[in-house]
């Protein structure tokens, strides 16, 4: 099972700035607390207890809050000094793991997946990686990730490719620790262009599909969608 948790919490949020200027994305509040807790809150229903956030940009506002703690589960800061790309930032924070297999995640999405099938999943097919997958009606906009009848990544389609029902990327995986090793890649890369889709045919990558709630905070319209979707009863 998994037991700890990388968090993607280092970009600029740069099409949410005039909504929350002063925060990073993952840290701007939603019904009086960060939208990273609820996050954080989904993970521990699934016993996760460990938590390592990827942070760069106004890094301090995470520190401040969270210190080294949250509900009793240590949180650590993996700081980059100076921007990594999304595939540099998870390499960094794969230093502090502990276990063998980790679950990364953007910190400002909430994508509901039952993550014990997910991991279950993970381990019956010995991936090196498995992505959530969001089912969506119109893949139009977000581009889709293709799977084989074994749930193997096959390929991936660009934005405005093909229209129509398919899987998108949820931004939420499972890793092994030593997953970029034996990769040559450089020490600031996109995760999603310079590793997914440069070397999954040659990687076990796996794909689980789910239609479970999903939020991106990352435009004022979904921002204001949140303040709505998560008020707590």
């Amino acid at each position: 099972m998994i037991k700890e948790a990388v968090l993607l919490a280092g970009g600029f949020g740069t099409r949410l700035q005039k909504a929350v200027p002063d925060l990073p994305k993952p840290m701007a509040p939603v019904n009086g607390k960060p939208f990273i807790e609820y996050v954080l809150d989904y993970l521990l229903k699934f016993q996760i207890r460990r938590f390592i956030l990827s942070v760069g940009y106004k890094h301090e506002a995470f520190a401040s809050h969270f210190a080294d703690d949250y509900k009793g589960c240590p949180v650590l800061f993996s700081v980059e000094n100076e921007p990594l790309g999304t595939g540099g930032g998870i390499r960094k924070a794969l230093e502090y793991a502990e276990e063998s297999d980790v679950l990364v995640l953007n910190a400002d999405t909430l994508f509901k997946i039952d993550i014990t099938d997910f991991s279950t999943l993970h381990k019956k097919k010995n991936a090196d990686m498995t992505i959530a997958l969001r089912k969506m009606n119109d893949v139009g906009r977000f581009g889709s990730v293709k799977l084989n009848e074994d749930l193997r990544v096959c390929g991936f389609t660009e934005k405005n490719e093909i229209k129509g029902e398919g899987k998108i990327n949820g931004g939420v995986y499972i890793l092994k620790k030593d997953f970029f090793n034996d990769l040559k890649l450089p020490d600031k890369f996109s995760f999603e262009k310079d590793c997914l889709e440069k070397y999954y045919s040659t990687l076990n990558i796996y794909g689980y599909s789910s239609k479970g709630y999903f939020l991106d905070i990352g435009i004022p319209e979904d921002y204001n969608k949140a303040q709505h979707d998560l008020k707590e009863n």
